[in-house]
Formats: structure tokens, C-alpha cells, sequence
């Protein structure tokens, strides 16, 4: 059975069937991911695409993804009557990681680290809550 490392310790986010269904059967080998960096990193090694047209690419990609997210919600509500189940977890989460895949794609092509996007996004979003100003709408808040 595979297993997810973050930090260094297994991650009890998922685990069991759920998360065979995510990374499908590895042959017993552990997936270790200790940074975003790191991720971005072997999400590279993955990388098959134009490189000439990388930003556009990874970004219609990165819609694609985030739209199947949405589909796999929207079903939840239709064929599932709203309750999520670890079996529609794990599809969500599979999904998700097809996002995170496009998102380090993006910030490599724009020339960011994904530990510098998420740092430069914390510093965003406390800056707001210190100023009261997560409500609203507007970059510059």
C-alpha cells in the first residue's frame, strides 16, 4: 500500500482505500512530499508539454482542472444528495491534486517557487486580517 509522507510523518489526511484511489497502486513504494518546492520539483519531472506556449498551456490547463473540481461537486449535489462519502472524497482530492499540479506549472513559468506563492499569499491575506479587511472584493484591499 502506498502512503503519503508530509513533514516527514504519514499523513492522516487520507489513507486506506481513499488513498489508493488517489495515487492508484505504487507497489508498496512511499510518495514523500516535505515542501511545496519539493512538489514543484517533481511535478516538473512530469512536465510533457510546449514549452514555447508553457504559460498558456498551464493556465488552460489549470482551468480545466479547477472546472473538473466544480463537476465533481456539482454531481456530489446531484447523484449523492450532498453527502460526501470518503469514496467522493478521494475523487475530489485526485482532482485537487490535478489542480496543484497545474498551479506549480504556472508559477514555474512565471518564474515563482509554490513556497513563494503560498509565503507572498499568507502575507496578502494577514495584511487583510489586520486591516479588517478580508470582506469585500479587489486585489488591493
Amino acid at each position: 500500500m502506498a502512503m503519503v509522507m508530509i513533514d516527514n510523518q504519514p499523513s492522516n489526511v487520507l489513507s486506506g482505500e481513499s488513498l489508493m484511489a488517489i495515487v492508484g497502486n505504487n507497489d508498496g513504494v512511499a510518495i514523500t512530499v516535505n515542501t511545496l518546492n519539493e512538489y514543484q520539483q517533481k511535478a516538473k519531472s512530469t512536465a510533457v508539454y510546449p514549452k514555447e506556449m508553457g504559460l498558456v498551456y498551464t493556465t488552460l490547463g489549470l482551468s480545466g482542472e479547477s472546472g473538473e473540481v466544480a463537476e465533481k461537486v456539482k454531481k456530489l449535489i446531484r447523484d449523492h444528495g450532498g453527502v460526501l462519502d470518503d469514496e467522493y472524497r478521494a475523487k475530489i482530492a485526485k482532482e485537487l491534486g490535478d489542480v496543484l499540479w497545474y498551479v506549480a506549472m504556472v508559477a514555474h513559468e512565471i518564474g515563482y517557487t509554490l513556497q513563494d506563492i503560498a509565503a507572498g499569499n499568507n502575507i496578502k491575506l494577514a495584511s487583510r486580517k489586520d486591516r479588517d479587511q478580508l470582506h469585500g472584493d479587489g486585489d488591493n484591499r
